[in-house]
């Protein structure tokens, strides 16, 4: 039945790699519990209250519910879209949201922006623009996408491990540099390397379930050297220790069970907004959370599909109407669930470098997120340092698709290559694309080849520069 159901075979998979795949997802991806109440969780909105309303925050509240949310919704993709992609509340738009926007209003109102963000998303989903816009990408800047977001998790990695890190002051400040000022230190990133190595000799040997062995054995160790060392957390009561670990430091928990509430679900006051802001300012908001929406999960869908396979010879993914309905939903549920807007995770690529290929894959770790809701001590013990190695590996696999693109005619390799360099350098997949399809445009404007625009991708390039051009159009109409 699950093999009729989902095409395991057909796809070219087993139920052992789907189950497989979507362990190893969750693991990639399961610091969202404990990330996003870090983040929303501990910001204060207009009023100077944080989410529920309270005078103190309650991050449990806000893990219950991401964690609540992350399972129905990867649930859902798995078994609507049939596609091995997981969702949960995205980070950098989680940020947006307790900065940009609950800043200037109750969390009320900025979550009912994020539902009302989704509900537009869903509007052009089912009038097909969404996917009218996917299909009219050029076939190798969809390429580009995915490698330019192959290179953006493998910097993740990299950075959540403490292996790269933004340098401090001083007369020669780089954006990055290796370790803690040119010097890597600490027990934590010799465990990250003890992992990216252990995960590089079970991927050449082809081990099965090499990253998801990789993960638990790195955690173990994780566990004894801390154990041994007394290290302690990256940030602590006592401020940054440079050699601690990244979000979750690595023990035994004292309990495996803990019973969730989930009393912040349904706090949205959809046009509250409007109100306590100008309607254009409101506006503008909804716009920037629906621009980087809507192409994030273009960028992430693209990239799964390339790496499992599911793609056909114009780059197209299948099931892709099914996958951004799903996706626009999750928006809106992200919103009504109080913990900002919910969307895929290029994190799913570490299970599809496990091998899997269909929703089974999100099925599994949709239940893993549910049970979260109550295993949340459990999920804690994994730190950044044994988890983020299989991003690497990941953005290794999806890096060996840059052979698809024909440097040889620029009017497709600078707009790819503006598309690759900025996603990992900007920390943005919005921004990577944004740059790639204005690029593309202009440069066959430049070159006479307005046959290879689709109407579209004007439609698209003006909506990107409205996006690049916020901070003067907000003075303008201030």
């Amino acid at each position: 039945m699950l093999d009729s159901f989902f095409k395991i075979t057909q796809r070219g998979s087993t139920v052992a790699r789907e189950v497989r795949g979507g362990v190893v997802t969750f693991f990639t991806m399961a610091y969202i519990v404990a990330l996003n109440p870090l983040i929303i969780g501990l910001a204060k909105d207009v009023d100077g209250k944080y989410i529920g309303g309270g005078d103190a925050p309650n991050l449990a509240l806000v893990a219950a519910a991401t964690a609540l949310i992350a399972g129905v919704m990867t649930i859902l993709m798995g078994v609507v879209a049939n596609f091995p992609l997981a969702i949960a509340t995205g980070l950098g738009l989680n940020t947006f949201v307790a900065v940009g926007i609950a800043s200037k209003m109750s969390w009320a109102d900025a979550m009912g922006l994020v539902v009302l963000e989704g509900i537009i998303i869903l509007i052009l989903v089912l009038t097909g623009f969404r996917l009218a816009v996917f299909r009219a990408v050029p076939t190798q800047l969809k390429i580009a996408i995915s490698v330019g977001i192959g290179l953006f998790i493998a910097l993740i990695g990299l950075v959540d491990a403490g292996f790269v890190r933004k340098t401090g002051p001083g007369s020669a400040v780089v954006p990055v540099a290796l370790g803690d000022n040119g010097n890597l230190i600490g027990w934590p990133v010799v465990v990250f390397a003890f992992g990216l190595f252990l995960m590089i000799g079970l991927t050449v040997k082809k081990v099965k379930g090499a990253l998801l062995i990789g993960i638990t054995l790195t955690t173990l160790v994780a566990i004894a050297v801390e154990s041994a060392f007394k290290i302690g957390p990256f940030v602590g009561p006592n401020g940054v220790n440079p050699k601690g670990w990244n979000l979750n430091v690595p023990a035994v928990p004292e309990a495996v069970v803990d019973t969730p509430n989930f009393a912040i679900l349904g706090d949205f006051n959809l046009l509250g907004g409007f109100d306590r802001i100008s309607i254009v300012a409101a506006a503008l908001l909804v716009f920037t959370l629906l621009l980087a929406d809507f192409f994030d999960t273009m960028g992430t869908m693209t990239a799964i599909g390339q790496q499992a396979g599911l793609v056909d010879r114009n780059g197209n993914v299948e099931g892709a109407e099914r996958i951004l309905l799903i996706d626009s939903i999750a928006a809106a549920a992200g919103g009504a669930g109080s913990v900002s807007s919910n969307t895929s995770y290029i994190e799913s690529a570490s299970g599809v470098g496990e091998g899997a290929k269909t929703g089974l894959a999100s099925v599994v770790t949709g239940v893993l997120f549910l049970l979260t809701t109550f295993l949340a001590p459990l999920v804690a013990i994994i730190p950044y340092e044994a988890a983020t190695p299989a991003l690497i590996i990941v953005g290794f696999m999806m890096m060996t698709q840059i052979k698809g693109i024909d440097w040889d005619d620029l009017g497709i390799a600078i707009p790819a290559f503006l598309t690759i360099i900025l996603m990992p350098f900007t920390y943005n997949i919005s921004v990577g694309i944004g740059a790639g399809f204005v690029s593309f445009v202009v440069i066959r404007l430049i070159q006479g080849k307005r046959t290879e625009i689709h109407p579209l991708m004007y439609v698209v390039a003006g909506l990107f520069m409205i996006y690049f051009l916020q901070s003067p159009i907000n003075i303008w109409t201030a």
